[in-house]
Order: C-alpha cells, then structure tokens, then sequence
C-alpha cells in the first residue's frame, strides 16, 4: 500500500469499567473501519481509563487505595478475555488498530501503561509498556521494559509508537526511527500547548507520519459511587483532559486536526512514499547518523521478575 487512511479516536471511557469500555472500543473500530480506516488509534491508557486522581489526591491515603483496587480489577490481561474481544473487533473491521490499556500482571499485582498493537487477522503483533511512568503516574505505573521497543512491519507500511511523554526522550524515538517507522504513534494524556509541536518534531526528524490521540475525559465521567469522588472531582466543566489529537505527515505539516474539547474521529489519508522521499536530505538513523562517531544500544530483553537458572543471560554471574 502506498495511501494509507488513518483514524485516530478522540473519546471518553467507561471510567474505570473494562468491559463497557473494550464494548465502546469495538464500536469505535467497526465505525472507524467504515469510513475507510485501514488503521485505528486509541488514546493512552483509554481502557479502562487514565487514572487522572494521582495527580489530584494524597498518595497512599485510603481514598486512593479503593480508586487503585477498581483499576486493579478493571486492568487487562494480554492475552485474556478484553484483548480477544478486540481482537475480533479488529478481524471482524479488518483494520490494524493501536489501543492503550492499562494492563495487569498475569502473576503479580502490578499495572502497566501498555500500547497494544493488533493486526486485521485478529493477530497481537506487539505489546509496548511504557518505560518509565512520569510524575504522580508511578503510583499506579510500572516500569516497562526495552522489548516493546520495537516496529511491526505491516502490510499498510512500518508501524510502531511510544506513550506519552516517552515521546520526549530522544533515545527511545530513535529506536523506533531506526528500525525505518513511517506509521508512528503516539496516544498521550499531554494536553499543553507544547504537545502538537512535538509531533510536528518527530514528523521532521523521523520522516515519519505521527498519529496523535489524546482522550476527552471530565469530572462528571467519575461513577458517583467512588468513595471520596465529590472532594476530587467536579462536573461538566472540570476538564482531565480537553483533547488534543493530531495527524501529522512526514515532514511536519498537520493534516488532521488538533481536536479539542469534544468527541470525534480524525482521519487524514496518508503517502507512505512520503516517508521515504523525506529522508533523501535528511535520515537521522542513515546517511545522517554518522555511526562512526554516535551509535545507540538498545536492550530488548525480557525481563521477568524471575528466571529459571538455565534461562539467565550468559552475562549474569551465578555464585
């Protein structure tokens, strides 16, 4: 494929609800697919929902804790019973699709930030956890580690993606950018003026196409039942977040949007030739790296809490 229809899904989640949010997100991809998406892009975080109140309440008080342990039991399993429903979601529209949850350790009690990447096929072509949760968000955040890093070569072109504020960091966009990413994702909570000037930088520097989702999320999205949620939490006018999604093509140049402050669907149709002409002046992971003089190492192990003794690394020391 050379044009590619993008569809990036500016929405509200069932707040904290797993399965009514997994029901809105396969209604969002059949409509998405409908108008002609061949890939569909979900907010970070959106199933269920970003846990906005570490950024509002006192951590560890007793409020926090019945807000985390309906997270906990709303969070998603990979694989499970939410990702099969999107994955038939996916099959069924026949579109790759790009969707953030927050995703629960199968064996433990930890949460991560995760990118979930699904193909037409109803496939899981990879999994992304967020490296390192900012601020108030390692409350409820782990750390992911270097194996998600890494760019799915997919029949509408090279798609891969980074969370948020990763999207800052330097060395994890040229992960990506070397590995050749044209479709680039980014689902994001950011909401500040700074954030689509961002995607607009990594369209330049990566000559790649950027797809910017961010959620619509408000005080009154809040279930009333919440211990503590009228002292956190207002109505209609107490915006989490107003939006801020974004298509970006190669280069730079914004051809979709922003979207800010009510619900929608972006599309842009995009030239994946475009990624490749862009870089005949400048490829920042080729003719324009200079590899002889700086050169980047990324560690895409797994690593699990536990191993077994035959399964470690030749370079960790056994006593």
């Amino acid at each position: 494929m050379t044009q590619v229809r993008v569809a990036a899904v500016q929405e509200t989640p069932v707040f904290l609800d797993r399965d009514a949010t997994v029901g809105k997100v396969c209604d969002l991809i059949a409509a998405a697919a409908a108008d002609g998406a061949n890939l569909v892009v979900f907010p970070e975080a959106f199933v269920p929902g970003y846990p906005d109140w570490v950024w509002r309440v006192r951590p560890w008080a007793d409020g926090p804790s019945e807000w985390y342990r309906r997270l906990f039991a709303n969070s998603v399993t990979v694989p499970g019973p939410a990702v099969d429903r999107m994955c038939a979601a996916a099959r069924s529209a026949d579109v790759h699709v790009a969707v953030g949850i927050n995703e629960r350790d199968e064996v433990g009690g930890t949460i991560y930030n995760t990118l979930l990447l699904l193909g037409p096929d109803g496939s899981v072509l990879g999994r992304h956890r967020k490296l390192m949760p900012t601020g108030g968000e390692r409350l409820v955040w782990g750390m992911g580690d270097g194996s998600g890093l890494t760019v799915h070569d997919t029949p509408i072109g090279r798609l891969g993606g980074l969370i948020c504020w990763e999207n800052y960091m330097p060395l994890a966009r040229a992960a990506l950018y070397g590995q050749g990413v044209q479709l680039y994702v980014a689902p994001t909570w950011d909401n500040s003026d700074e954030w689509v000037p961002t995607l607009r930088h990594i369209a330049k520097e990566g000559g790649c196409h950027v797809i910017g989702v961010t959620p619509l999320l408000r005080g009154s999205d809040v279930p009333a039942d919440i211990p503590g949620r009228d002292h956190v939490y207002g109505g209609d006018d107490d915006w989490m977040s107003r939006g801020n999604t974004t298509i970006v093509s190669a280069g730079g140049s914004i051809v979709a949007g922003p979207l800010i402050g009510e619900a929608g669907i972006v599309t842009a149709d995009l030239d994946l030739d475009a990624t490749v002409t862009q870089k005949r002046m400048f490829d920042c992971s080729g003719h324009y790296a200079r590899s002889d003089v700086l050169r980047l190492v990324v560690d895409r192990r797994v690593k699990p809490p536990l191993a077994a003794m035959p399964d470690l690394p030749d370079d960790v020391g056994r006593f």
